[in-house]
């Protein structure tokens, strides 16, 4: 029998929407791989940069610009594009990255320790702190912090510590550091709800955070607007109140509408402590990854759910509605796909899959 091939998939908005063109649809889109395949991904908003056997390649709009040789990751932004070698970590002009001239003088150069026998943690993690696709694009870490991953939001960051524990700091008014406040914190302070829980993963979105235990728990804790968190929206709510009666936007309120508001209590916009969530058949996930208002799984089954804002069809399920419960992938289980690796952009969503 023949061994399962690996492909990647993407969700939601395109590179050529973000350059003003039409947009391909809602569908589930194939990344075109080559002969070398893809390994890897590191999307942003208007392009993404992906690994394959022959290096790294910026792709945007119909261009693809491979990138010098020697660049083993990349931390992209509208701004900048960071790149990590076993020497250095460089960051680049995005219209430079663009064009795949990364000539002269870099906008930021880190010099890195020889490589050593064992893979260094991957991007953001540089030996004393962390990278920023963004100015001043280096963080330091205090020595008390061993972090083996870590993930940045718009305004947070989000580490995982060498024991499974759990640090957040930055931008906090939408709760999404953990803490059980909407402050912010200037240095990594760990989240003590999750003490003693030992976690295998961190994902930092827009204004939320989450994480995954060892035994395959999620947890989701900051802004719940667009039902990011799975957890119940009010906006949302709202939307589909309206769209079960489209003329009620002049008129009064209809008694579910009613019962809406009166039942506003049960809905959450902002959690600021980590919740555990409760996923159907008591799913057990081994991956997740927040974009900018949504989030996505991969449980240990290899099924995909996703959850939060949907206007782009980053949820994958064919259609632009977003969502405050979790749902699987039903594409991937009629192909007879399983999921293997996700990784959310702003508004998409990148799946790595095996095909039979």
């Amino acid at each position: 029998m023949a061994a399962p091939r690996r492909a990647w998939l993407v969700f939601g908005f395109s590179t050529e929407e973000a350059a003003g063109e039409p947009g391909p649809g809602p569908g589930p889109r194939r990344l075109e791989s080559g002969p070398e395949g893809i390994r890897r991904v590191w999307p942003a908003w208007s392009y993404v940069v992906v690994e394959t056997g022959a290096g790294l390649e910026v792709r945007s709009a119909g261009l693809r610009r491979r990138l010098p040789p020697g660049w083993t990751e990349a931390l992209p932004s509208e701004t900048h594009l960071v790149l990590r070698g076993p020497a250095a970590a460089r960051a680049w002009p995005r219209a430079a990255a663009l064009r795949g001239a990364l000539r002269g003088a870099a906008a930021w150069s880190r010099a890195l320790p020889p490589p050593g026998p064992r893979r260094p943690p991957p991007l953001p993690l540089l030996p004393g702190g962390f990278a920023t696709p963004r100015p001043p694009f280096f963080g330091a870490l205090p020595g008390g912090v061993r972090a083996r991953r870590l993930a940045l939001g718009q305004e947070h960051v989000v580490a995982l510590g060498a024991a499974g524990e759990v640090y957040a700091w930055g931008g906090g008014r939408h709760g999404q550091l953990g803490h059980g406040t909407l402050e912010s914190e200037l240095q990594p302070r760990l989240v003590e709800a999750l003490a003693g829980v030992p976690m295998q993963a961190v994902a930092a979105g827009g204004w939320h955070s989450a994480s995954v235990s060892e035994t395959g728990d999620l947890y989701v804790w900051g802004w719940n607007e667009s039902g990011q968190l799975a957890l119940p929206s009010k906006a949302l709510a709202e939307e589909r109140a309206q769209d079960e009666d489209p003329g009620a936007a002049d008129a009064e309120l209809t008694p579910h509408q009613e019962q809406l508001a009166a039942e506003d209590t049960a809905f959450i916009s902002i959690q600021a402590f980590p919740a555990l969530l409760d996923l159907p058949q008591d799913l057990e996930v081994s991956k997740v990854s927040c974009g900018s208002r949504h989030t996505a799984i991969i449980t240990r089954g290899g099924e995909l759910y996703t959850w939060g804002w949907g206007k782009y069809g980053q949820l994958g399920h064919k259609d632009n509605a977003s969502s405050d419960q979790p749902r699987r992938i039903e594409y991937l289980v009629a192909e007879g796909l399983r999921a293997e690796e996700v990784v959310c952009g702003p508004w998409t969503t990148y799946i790595c899959v095996l095909e039979p």
